[in-house]
């Protein structure tokens, strides 16, 4: 009978290389541009998400309201659609803003340390 034997990885120690980017993933700057950016994208993105589907299904199962017309042929339907485009853009041009203003300057600040350290 042959006996299985499981085999742990062999890990060799980081590099100066990967033990400085290892230093810059676990600094408190790094910690902190993370959680400024997921603090503006992650409620972002579930807005977006929710007011596309609210869209969706207010077109499957609204469509009486959907269909009420607003001007000539235009409908309620077809100026909720393109609000998709309008609140799209709305969220690109607020995101550039927010990074230009809160996350280029962190990440630029993390980018002179590393390139200080001849990391970059």
């Amino acid at each position: 009978m042959s006996q299985s034997h499981e085999t742990q990885p062999v890990t060799s120690p980081p590099t100066d290389r990967e033990a400085a980017y290892l230093r810059v993933l676990s600094s408190p700057e790094f910690g902190d541009l993370k959680h400024k950016y997921r603090s503006w994208v992650i409620p972002a993105t579930l807005a977006g998400l929710t007011f596309y589907f609210v869209y969706v299904l207010m077109s499957t199962y609204a469509v009486d309201f959907m269909s009420q017309k607003l001007v000539g042929n235009v409908n309620v339907g077809l100026v909720f659609g393109l609000l998709q485009f309008v609140a799209t853009f709305a969220v690109t041009m607020a995101y550039v803003r927010y990074a230009d203003r809160e996350l280029d300057p962190r990440s630029a600040k993390i980018r002179e340390e590393m390139e200080a350290e001849g990391l970059a």
